[in-house]
């Protein structure tokens, strides 16, 4: 018999764990500008080098550098700023509230505002966005009350969707904001699914939707794409690397093999890995992505390169499973930060103007907090149990109207 060689079965691990120095040696950031930028028009095989590179457009000094600078103009720029700081303000708020009792429970997308506010500028407002559960930057970008917002965090009785949803989960069909589900990786179907309705009604608008790296991992991630190849659908597909799910890092879901924009290769899909941490170059490829949809020259899947500054969720304590200061030695930096750097090397903003900025968005916030709390937090003024009846049949049938009658609301 042959001496065989015994198999042994390879397990993910991070490089870092608790008590460790956070050390991103190993991660390889390529200078900005030295990634082509090809027509929109491209056939996906003639581009697939791009998927494992890293797009960027800000230095250092925060010029805006290479053929991906969309050269935006410094109204544009500071209105993305503000909406960045109005995001964190808010986040910060509820966060606060949750920790307050005031509401169940909270996620933040410290570090990752430009991964959704950077594309609500760049789409269309008809463009209809299937977001996860960090893009509450595109409905404070497309204008929906931050009130509103809070009312559904904290379930009370100006709650839109009556009690009925976690409360980051929002839904604005107004907006193009489909509704958040908790089952993730269902927002690829059907963004793949809108999209393809829109292109068969010969309608002029296209699908984004958003996931975390750890769901790629899911069917719903490859059944999307499937169907995105083989219809041409005009859609972006965004995969947002923040390096963690809720406790298990980037590799568990294969991100040690290959990029995650690499996996759109196999399916005739352009793939662009792009810093998630540069306003400019996230605007830039989701830009030339939309450009591509609507010239029905199919989707594109986008990797957002991030990473995840706080916790999960207000039910994960992030200190258990990585280095207490990793986020602070993020090498890819603060999107805040990267982006007023860029407006003060251009002139067109100063320190002065971003303190005071920062106190508007503060008090903007406070002031919303205010009204929301007025109708009611956590458990003191929900909705009426009467709505449980309500928004299901176009016409109540007779065996709920009778059901409601009994509990004589």
């Amino acid at each position: 018999m042959q001496n065989k060689k015994k198999l042994s079965l390879y397990i993910p691990q991070p490089e870092q764990r608790p008590g460790d120095i956070p050390d991103f040696s190993k991660i390889v950031i390529p200078p900005p500008g030295n990634v082509p930028r090809p027509d929109s028009a491209v056939a996906a095989h003639d581009i697939r080098d791009i998927a494992f590179k890293l797009i960027r457009v800000l230095d250092n000094d925060g010029k805006a550098v290479g053929p991906w600078n969309p050269r935006l103009d410094p109204e544009t720029l500071k209105r993305g700023l503000r909406l960045m700081m109005l995001t964190r303000a808010y986040d910060d708020r509820m966060y606060r509230a949750q920790r307050q009792g005031k509401t169940s429970f909270y996620m933040k997308c410290t570090g990752e505002e430009a991964v959704s506010i950077a594309p609500a500028l760049a789409l269309d407002p008809g463009d209809m966005c299937f977001p996860s559960y960090r893009q509450q930057g595109l409905l404070l970008t497309r204008g929906y009350p931050m009130v509103d917002m809070m009312c559904q965090v904290y379930s009370n009785v100006r709650d839109p969707l009556k009690g009925r949803q976690l409360p980051i989960m929002y839904s604005s069909k107004a907006h193009g904001f489909f509704t958040i589900s908790g089952n993730l990786g269902t927002q690829f179907s059907q963004a793949v699914g809108w999209a393809m309705a829109s292109a068969y009604k010969g309608d002029d608008r296209i699908a984004a939707t958003w996931i975390g790296e750890g769901t790629t991992a899911e069917g719903d991630f490859h059944q999307g794409l499937n169907f995105a190849s083989v219809y041409r659908a005009p859609v972006i597909l965004n995969v947002v690397n923040n390096q963690w799910a809720i406790s298990s890092f980037q590799g568990i879901a294969g991100g040690e093999q290959a990029t995650f924009a690499a996996r759109g290769i196999g399916y005739g899909v352009p793939g662009l890995r792009v810093d998630g941490n540069d306003f400019l170059a996230v605007f830039a490829v989701t830009q030339w992505a939309a450009e591509r949809a609507r010239n029905n020259l199919g989707a594109t899947l986008i990797e957002h390169y991030t990473y995840r500054a706080e916790g999960h969720s207000t039910s994960d304590d992030p200190s258990r499973y990585r280095p207490m200061d990793e986020a602070k030695n993020w090498p890819l930096g603060d999107p805040i930060v990267r982006l007023k750097t860029h407006l003060i090397a251009i002139g067109a903003w100063s320190e002065a103007e971003h303190e005071k900025q920062q106190k508007d968005v503060i008090e903007d916030v406070r002031a919303a907090n205010k009204e929301a709390e007025s109708y009611g937090t956590l458990g003191t003024n929900p909705p009426s149990v009467k709505t449980m009846f309500e928004d299901v049949y176009k016409e109540m049938p007779w065996h709920l109207r009778r059901q409601r009658q009994e509990l004589g609301v």
